[in-house]
Order: C-alpha cells, then sequence, then structure tokens
C-alpha cells in the first residue's frame, strides 16, 4: 500500500483548488470463482484488481477520479485533474498524517482460502450438486457456484486518517431446476460469511443443496396462487429482504439527504408498529455484511434504526451527512475503487419480538405464509415495492395447508411497517447482494417470522 509520504503528497495536491476535504482509497483484491454445472466444472476463474480513488469535497460538491498505477506521478497527476474540476488554482497546503489507526480485527480467518487447491473446492461442489439432483427425478439441472475474495484497503485523508483493513470473504451459492412438460421451477440456497474455507466446518452444503432442490420440487407442484388483500407470514432469514429493499433504501443518506425519501425528516415520529425495532449491524463477527471499518475508514456500527415504532437514526456517509448536518454512521460502501463511496447497508435486520411463529400461523384464519421470498422491485421515493414469493402456502384455520406458486407481495414500506402486528423470537439472517450508486455489495438481510395483518397479495388464475 501507498507510504504514508506519498498520499500526504498527493492529498496535499488534491486540495490546490479549495476544496476542504480529500480522501485516498487504495484497494488489491483477489478473487477466485468456480461454476458447476450438472457436475462438470464450466469455468474456473482468478484474477487481481488493484487501484486507487481519490475524492474531493468542496462544500457541497465533490469529484472523485481513480487510476491503477500507483505511481507519483499518475497520482499526482490524478489528483491535479480532479481538483481543477472544483475551481481555480490556489496555493497548496501540506496535509500530516498524524492520525494512524490500528483496527481491531473481529473477523478472525481460519483457513485463508487462497491456500486450498481447486479440487478441495470443487469436491464441495461436486457433494451439493449430487444431493441437489438426487431430491427428485423432477430435478432437471443444478449449477453450484464458488466465490472466495481477500480484500485489502487502505483509507487516508486529509483530516489525518491512515488506516488499513483485509476482508476476506467466501460463499456457496446452489441454484436447482425442476422441470415437467409445461414449465420450469426454481430452488436457490446462498450461506457465505466474513470467513475463510472454515466456513464448511459451519455450514453443510448438502443440506443448502438439498434445500434449494426440494423448493424447485414443491413449487413445481404447487397450484397457483390466489390474489387478494391477505393475511400474510413472511419467514425468517431472507424473509427480511423485503425490509430491506422496501424500508432500508429509504433510511440511506443517499436518499434522505435529497429529500427523495418518506422517511426524510421523521426522525422522532412513529413509522412502524410498536412491534418493530430495525437495526443495520456492521459488527457482526464474521457476517457476510460485516467489515472492521467502512470505505471512508470509520469504524463499523451497531445502529439502530426503528426503536418500537419510533424512527432514531438514518445510514450515513460523510458527503451526505454534511447535507444532513449528521456524523458518519460507519455504513459508506462500494463495490471497489472505480466508484465513489454512499450510504449502505450492512447486516439490517427486525430484531427479535415476543410472538411464537406457531402462534403467528395460528392466528391466521384465511391467508398466506411466505417460507421464502424471491427478488422484487422497489421505489425508494415512494417506497413501493413488489416482491416474489420464491415458496408460499396457504393457510387455512391456522394451518398451512397445499403450496401455491405464482405470489408476489405488493405494497407500500411505510404501510407495510404499520401493518406488522406480530413479531417472532426466531431471527435468522441471510446473505445477498445489494446494487446501488456505489455498485454491487455483500450484505445480510433478515428477521424473525412477522405477520403483516393486510396486503395486497398478486396471483394468477389456474389455466
Amino acid at each position: 500500500m501507498i507510504s504514508k509520504e506519498i498520499a500526504s503528497r498527493v492529498l496535499s495536491k488534491c486540495l490546490i483548488t479549495g476544496g476542504d476535504f480529500a480522501e485516498i482509497f487504495e484497494e488489491d483484491e483477489i478473487k477466485n470463482t468456480i461454476r458447476l454445472i450438472d457436475s462438470k466444472v464450466e469455468n474456473a476463474l482468478g484474477g487481481r484488481s488493484y487501484g486507487i480513488g481519490i475524492r474531493i469535497f468542496k462544500g457541497l460538491k465533490s469529484v472523485y477520479a481513480y487510476t491503477n498505477d500507483n505511481s507519483i506521478g499518475s497520482l499526482l497527476d490524478t489528483a491535479h485533474k480532479a481538483a481543477l474540476a472544483l475551481g481555480e488554482l490556489k496555493e497548496e497546503k501540506m496535509i500530516v498524517l498524524n492520525n494512524t489507526k490500528v483496527i481491531k480485527n473481529i473477523h478472525n480467518i481460519g483457513i485463508y482460502p487462497n491456500k486450498v487447491g481447486y479440487d478441495r473446492k470443487i469436491n464441495i461442489m461436486k457433494d451439493a450438486y449430487k444431493s441437489a439432483k438426487d431430491f427428485s427425478d423432477y430435478i432437471s439441472q443444478v449449477s453450484v457456484n464458488y466465490m472466495d475474495s481477500d480484500q485489502k484497503i487502505l483509507v487516508t485523508n486529509t483530516e489525518g486518517l491512515y488506516v488499513e483493513d483485509r476482508r476476506i470473504r467466501t460463499r456457496l451459492g446452489i441454484s436447482a431446476i425442476a422441470s415437467n412438460e409445461n414449465e420450469n421451477q426454481t430452488g436457490f440456497e446462498g450461506p457465505g460469511g466474513h470467513k475463510g474455507f472454515e466456513i464448511f466446518e459451519d455450514i453443510d452444503p448438502v443440506h443448502h443443496a438439498r434445500e434449494a432442490a426440494r423448493t424447485a420440487h414443491t413449487m413445481l407442484h404447487a397450484k397457483n396462487c390466489p390474489a387478494g388483500n391477505m393475511t400474510v407470514a413472511i419467514d425468517n432469514g431472507f424473509g427480511g429482504v423485503i425490509f430491506h429493499e422496501a424500508c432500508g433504501h429509504s433510511l440511506e443518506a443517499t436518499s434522505v439527504a435529497k429529500g427523495n425519501s418518506v422517511f426524510a425528516g421523521k426522525i422522532g415520529k412513529q413509522i412502524a408498529s410498536s412491534k418493530v425495532t430495525a437495526i443495520d449491524d456492521g459488527t457482526i463477527e464474521n457476517y457476510w455484511g460485516s467489515s472492521n471499518i467502512d470505505d471512508e475508514g470509520n469504524p463499523t456500527k451497531k445502529n439502530v434504526l426503528i426503536e418500537n415504532g419510533i424512527l432514531k437514526s438514518y445510514m450515513v456517509d460523510k458527503f451526505n451527512g454534511r447535507r444532513m448536518n449528521m456524523e458518519p454512521t460507519g455504513n459508506s460502501r462500494r463495490q471497489n475503487y472505480t466508484l465513489a463511496p454512499t450510504s449502505r447497508m450492512t447486516n439490517t435486520y427486525i430484531a427479535n419480538g415476543e410472538d411464537n411463529p406457531e402462534d403467528i400461523i395460528k392466528s391466521i384464519s384465511d391467508g398466506l405464509y411466505a417460507k421464502k421470498m424471491g427478488g422484487g422491485s422497489v421505489n425508494p421515493v415512494t417506497g413501493e415495492f413488489n416482491f416474489s414469493v420464491a415458496e408460499g402456502y396457504l393457510v387455512k384455520n391456522g394451518q398451512i395447508t397445499e403450496p401455491v406458486r405464482g405470489a408476489s407481495l405488493i405494497g407500500k414500506g411505510s404501510e407495510v411497517l404499520m401493518n406488522i402486528d406480530m413479531v417472532g423470537n426466531n431471527l435468522k439472517q441471510a446473505q445477498g447482494m445489494c446494487g446501488s450508486s456505489s455498485g454491487s455489495i455483500h450484505v445480510n438481510v433478515g428477521q424473525p417470522m412477522i405477520r403483516v395483518k393486510e396486503i395486497t397479495v398478486g396471483g394468477r388464475a389456474e389455466e
């Protein structure tokens, strides 16, 4: 990583046109991916990405530039050109990097993935493939994807900060397709963590593969879901994707600072049922969305967003914090050095409540049990969303009955929050990738089982 001396010279150059803050983000990442389809390795790729991003603030103006040439000449030239975008030349200031931080690493790594051979990784993938393929004769195709990454970063800025971090992540994704003469249905499982290869001591690839196949098989033989306003129980784990998408993005300063959020200006006000406490926590040991510091060098935090229905805080990055007159919350993230950071979620979840999941199901006389959620779309300005249900069941007289497919949940995040009237005690989190203006990043979503007393369920008529 670049030395303090070089960083100081580059940061000084950043302020030659009157900028009041500058930052350097250096990244060196090694990433490996393997894809297996129908028991055969389709590709195995390894690559290294290196580069340096330079960001300058001047009031509420910001400019970002990057290069993958770390020579002093290239860095000074990049800084000079970026600074010129903010005004005319002025006197150069000298920056002293006197705030070197040694951070505490809370994500201990047992087995670094780059020390593990491809054969060992592929054997795990083949075990997962066999488990899914053997589940049912209806399973027509299984794909297994493996990924590991080793990212080293340096963040230094004109406030004197100079701090480094290293992030190791490993994940397995299993997709199973069940087919008959007329259609296909898909099941997916994707466990991962801020861990090394020892993650496979904690998760069972065979179990997750069987779950993916079970979902696909079940939905292939399900009837179409009826449509209408219903009471819906949304299960734990990836069910939290609804809060993440429909509400979480609207609590990021990226949208709040510009007033492009239904929750802008509502700190201290009730925005959810009193049953709901929602948290974003980037400090959870070895979790997929965790890190020691964010991409601005701030320590990650446990941020209570909503407490008993009351909005307590937003997720804030340094630049949008200027607009809001708020301090950063450890949520500034980016995909890589080519993108400027902004406020993003880490591990975001609805906290445990006091209701038993069994009682939630028993309380529904006629509704839907969304066991697994799929993808969807959301408008962060209005909070309106549409999410598919990957695995659903009708509930009649407090009993889970037949499986149904083709269901979707339609509504507004602000209304759903107020309509949550039961929250279970079985919190679970799941892994995903989140896309926004600063690229695709690793996140956890989660919740216990919740009951939404009324929501619009989209379905489709039987053919």
